[in-house]
């Protein structure tokens, strides 16, 4: 592969990273509530799961979606459940005081923030569709397992640098300030886009 399909494979992905979604919302919310630390484990996350679905895709997946789609429809109603708990949940714990972040700690641990944004991610199937759409006409077919790992590695990364990027700015005082003020309207607010996002993933 050449450079600029490398290239091309991370602007576009990019692009789609930076499009607001489940993944910008979770991470706007951690930031401001639960600081940069955990912010930044959830952004991890986010690059384990996207590369996941490029690696799917890159075996090939999104041609068994469409062989298959009963698959595609299970795998994205199953998703959608688990954004709609994710919602039930920021919904429940709004009322509740914002956790206090001090430089040598953070509320939820990293892996577990990581573990949540990996299994977020994985909630939506689409992205294995999108990867898979975007490699069949960036990603030759004799592409080396080299080329191959060098297109996940920047999966990878570009994923994780974008809400990194969220990260910070949501986590700076002013943001952690206009946040702690309005948290139960913002958390029940967070908590019925996160459930509409995963009404859409499952139905269309």
């Amino acid at each position: 592969m050449t450079l600029a399909a490398f290239a091309t494979v991370a602007f576009i992905h990019l692009l789609a990273a930076m499009s607001p979604g489940p993944s910008f919302v979770l991470s706007v919310r951690a930031a401001a509530s639960e600081g940069f630390r955990v912010a930044t484990g959830l952004a991890v996350g986010f690059g384990i799961g996207a590369t996941i679905w490029a690696a799917a895709a890159l075996l090939g997946l999104s041609v068994l979606f469409e062989i298959v789609p009963v698959l595609f429809t299970a795998l994205k109603v199953v998703g959608g459940l688990f954004l709609l708990f994710i919602a039930i949940q920021m919904w429940r714990h709004a009322t509740e005081p914002m956790p206090v972040v001090t430089d040598g700690s953070a509320p939820r641990s990293t892996w577990g923030a990581v573990k949540l944004g990996t299994l977020a991610m994985l909630a939506n199937p689409k992205p294995a569709v999108f990867f898979g759409a975007v490699f069949v006409g960036v990603v030759p077919l004799e592409a080396s397992l080299t080329d191959k790992a060098i297109v996940l590695a920047n999966i990878f990364w570009v994923e994780t640098a974008w809400y990194i990027v969220v990260a910070r700015l949501f986590s700076l005082s002013r943001a952690r300030a206009a946040y702690g003020r309005f948290k139960t309207a913002m958390d029940r607010s967070f908590g019925g886009l996160i459930a509409l996002l995963g009404a859409k993933i499952a139905i269309t």
